[in-house]
């Protein structure tokens, strides 16, 4: 079998009945799909259950909430592919996603994961927008830097939904860091690009969903250093040394993340102490400025720019 597609659900009732169709329609057809219902306390589960009846390739499984990680790593567990697919359950892809990504791997059999452009879907903005991945000018498809790539425009050249990844690669890299909450993908494609080639297909194949109700989301909570990828990099710190490519996007990573975690009272050391390993000449100077006005004044700022996005989001639902 060439796929194996995994789709962990929680809490996605107005959503997974269009992620699990743009599935089952899928020009390419050696897949197996297999959703991982993550405790839900919705009607997540029967929806997919229904959506999938008749469908012999695909399953539902049930665990206790356990997180993403855990989700996509149980369906991997069972799973028969030599390839996996990741898709989120808000999210949905082109119908010919499968078969342009079994092209790529066909042409560039030496990479060690598999990538194509993806569009940002907000109507509550009323924007829709192919992500803004940092490859030059005319790039068609090819092997790409990912450190260069992602640092050029900090938009994630491999997102969850838009990858495929080897079976062999997956399992020597332990699938997904399991009490991560925040960028446990990226952790996974950081330590899989820094060892192996990575394919990328500059053709936007998948669709990510940015009006899911906020309480579903993670943007703007803050999480404890222990489940924050940032903090999770101790293992690659010997490369800042070594890999200016990589150490170029550490830095920035860290640089244009932090900046909440710097102000709030709970996070301020942990956040100053990765900070302190930032090259600070490589950023401009209303960037190093941004961290060396009064701690106090940068707060009240902050809260009031947060609380300028939450009216404008209750404005833009009002005019719906």
């Amino acid at each position: 079998m060439r796929f194996s597609i995994i789709i962990p659900l929680y809490n996605k009732e107005p959503y997974v009945a269009k992620a699990i169709k743009s599935v089952l329609s899928q020009t390419f057809t050696d897949y197996e799909l297999i959703i991982v219902d993550d405790g839900s306390k919705d009607n997540s589960a029967a929806i997919a259950s229904q959506a999938i009846k008749g469908h012999v390739n695909c399953r539902l499984i049930r665990q206790e909430n356990a997180g993403v990680s855990m989700a996509r790593n149980n369906g991997v567990a069972i799973s028969q592919g030599d390839y996996f697919c990741f898709l989120d359950a808000d999210d949905w892809w082109d119908f010919h996603f499968l078969e342009e990504m079994s092209k790529l791997i066909e042409e560039f059999p030496d990479a060690g994961i598999y990538g194509t452009s993806y569009v940002i879907v907000n109507e509550t903005k009323r924007k829709t927008r192919v992500s803004p991945i940092g490859v030059e000018a005319g790039f068609e498809k090819g092997y790409i830097n990912y450190c260069q790539v992602y640092a050029k425009t900090l938009a994630m050249p491999l997102a969850s939904i838009s990858v495929a990844i080897p079976r062999w690669v997956f399992v020597e890299m332990h699938g997904f860091p399991k009490r991560i909450k925040l960028g446990e993908d990226f952790l996974l494609w950081i330590h899989i690009a820094l060892k192996y080639k990575v394919a990328f297909l500059n053709k936007p194949l998948a669709f990510y969903n940015q009006d899911v109700d906020m309480k579903n989301r993670g943007i703007g909570k803050l999480y404890e250093p222990k489940e924050h990828m940032l903090w999770n990099l101790t293992d690659l710190e010997p490369l800042e040394k070594k890999n200016m490519d990589y150490k170029l996007l550490v830095d920035n990573l860290r640089v244009n993340s932090l900046f909440p975690y710097f102000l709030s009272k709970k996070y301020h050391l942990s956040a100053s102490l990765e900070l302190e390993k930032v090259e600070w000449n490589r950023f401009s100077r209303k960037k190093r400025k941004q961290y060396l006005k009064p701690l106090a004044w940068l707060r009240v700022q902050y809260s009031f720019r947060c609380l300028g996005s939450k009216l404008k989001q209750c404005l833009l639902k009002t005019m719906r």
